[in-house]
């Protein structure tokens, strides 16, 4: 047996991974030994539908588990929970924020380099097949080179999990896969309750069109002789495809994505902030791991 751990199970992912390791062949080598929240409630909760054990302190697994699921909702906490276990060298999933500040991205990727520790996670939006289309499109050069792009996705203005970096990260990362995960720089700015940013690349720009509250997702890349755009389901297989991918890491597959580019997106997001604050072009940070 697989033998996991959950920790901060405050969202829907928690939920969702429970349920496919309940119904799926597929899963059916793989043991919870544990989950773990600040918010009890949502570890009780899950407790009480699917049987799992509550821990008492989110370290209480280490030494116990072959990988480690973190999908907390406050990105503050991924590092916390992650910290322990790190020096297991075991695979672990990370959602999205993957933390909130660049400092600690950067020490956090190099730790789990040193110990040779494969990651996956991210906004799961990456995982939809239009993204995915349209990544492919742009790698492929059909109808010629991008000359730009717009993605549609929601944020949160008000919340209690980081404010703008909670929910953020889907349209940031949904760029990221089609357009490159390195943009230049940002402007962002504020009309309403939409943010609109333009993500600045070497030879195009990519416009980003944050919605309050509206879950609406979608993406389109114009091209030099055509435009390709798809409105994005909420029903997409997002969740089941992540926790497919986990699985894979746990089984030996490679890690699919750089530690570089898996923390982009936290990069990207800050210098949004800024870009809010100041009212001008803000420069991406650049980074090593």
């Amino acid at each position: 047996m697989k033998k996991i751990a959950i920790l901060g199970c405050e969202n829907s992912h928690a939920n969702s991974f429970l349920k496919f390791i309940r119904a799926k062949e597929e899963f059916a080598d793989v043991e919870v030994v544990g989950v773990y929240s600040d918010d009890i409630p949502a570890a009780e909760k899950l407790h009480d539908t699917f049987g799992v054990p509550i821990l008492e302190d989110y370290a209480d697994a280490v030494g116990k588990i072959d990988g480690l699921i973190i999908t907390a909702r406050h990105g503050d906490n991924h590092y916390k929970y992650a910290k322990p276990y790190i020096e297991s060298g075991i695979p672990m999933f990370i959602d999205k924020p993957i933390t909130v500040k660049e400092e600690e991205a950067v020490l956090f990727m190099r730790q789990l380099r040193e110990n040779d520790v494969r990651i996956c996670g991210g906004s799961s939006l990456k995982q939809d097949v239009y993204v995915e289309k349209l990544k492919a499109e742009a790698v492929n050069e059909e109808n010629g080179k991008t000359i730009s792009g717009i993605v549609r996705a929601p944020y949160q203005s008000e919340n209690a999990y980081g404010g703008f970096y909670f929910y953020s990260q889907h349209l940031v990362e949904m760029v990221c896969e089609i357009f490159g995960r390195f943009p230049i720089s940002v402007t962002a700015k504020k009309n309403g309750k939409q943010i609109h940013v333009l993500f600045h690349y070497e030879n195009y720009d990519c416009v980003g069109v944050f919605t309050d509250g509206n879950y609406l997702y979608y993406a389109a890349r114009m091209a030099e002789k055509g435009t390709s755009g798809f409105e994005i389901p909420s029903s997409g297989d997002w969740f089941y495809k992540e926790f497919k991918e986990f699985y894979e890491l746990l089984n030996g597959a490679p890690q699919g994505i750089s530690y570089e580019e898996f923390i982009s997106p936290v990069f990207i997001m800050n210098a949004i902030e800024r870009s809010l604050a100041s009212g001008k072009e803000e420069t991406i940070g650049t980074f090593t791991v």
